[in-house]
């Protein structure tokens, strides 16, 4: 029995008709909720803690679930919720960034010849989730990173994300804008980094 089965099993005693629910709409949604909590918490220890906690709330207010609706995306709407409740307290500073240095590397990298190997949409609707794109990822502060794993790893809709960040569609364009940006130097300065070696 595997540990999401075990965690499941635990919670779900004596609540047949739910639990059944619960599986069938839930279960097949463990990897992605998995994935993006690593993302989020950048630890395989808290990202087990954080989806634990998110089936655990999930589960609890299954009843609000309207059925008909995409589950996974309330699935990462509650998980989004407990991230930013949980983990941003830890954070004694948001992270900041120089947009005008961003701006100016990225004019300076749009200047150069266009590398489709360093363009991030690339990258991610072909699914090759190398080490690098992990890293860059990782690397980005927390409204960003969540807004390229919805839309671009998750494949979220924009309405489906901005619901899931509670935030309009336009935050989620624009974040989602700058987040491409930021992974795109950060891929482009990793290959310039490599060739050096």
């Amino acid at each position: 029995m595997t540990a999401q089965n075990k965690l499941l099993t635990s919670f779900f005693n004596g609540k047949s008709a739910l639990k059944a629910d619960f599986e069938r709409l839930a279960t097949p949604h463990l990897h992605s909720l998995y994935t993006a909590a690593l993302y989020l918490t950048k630890n395989e220890h808290e990202a087990e803690d954080l989806v634990q906690e998110t089936c655990l709330r999930a589960f609890r207010f299954f009843h609000k679930f309207e059925s008909g609706t995409n589950c996974k995306a309330w699935l990462l709407s509650i998980q989004r919720r407990l991230f930013i409740n949980r983990y941003r307290k830890i954070k004694a500073q948001p992270e900041f960034l120089d947009w005008e240095k961003i701006d100016r590397d990225y004019g300076v990298l749009l200047s150069q010849q266009h590398r489709e190997e360093s363009n991030p949409e690339t990258f991610i609707s072909s699914r090759m989730l190398g080490s690098e794109l992990q890293d860059a990822i990782k690397d980005m502060p927390e409204e960003f990173r969540t807004a390229i794993i919805l839309v671009d790893i998750e494949e979220l809709t924009y309405e489906e994300a901005a619901h899931a960040m509670d935030c309009p569609i336009g935050t989620v364009r624009s974040r989602l804008n700058r987040a491409r940006r930021i992974l795109q130097l950060a891929l482009a300065s990793s290959r310039l980094d490599g060739r050096k070696s």
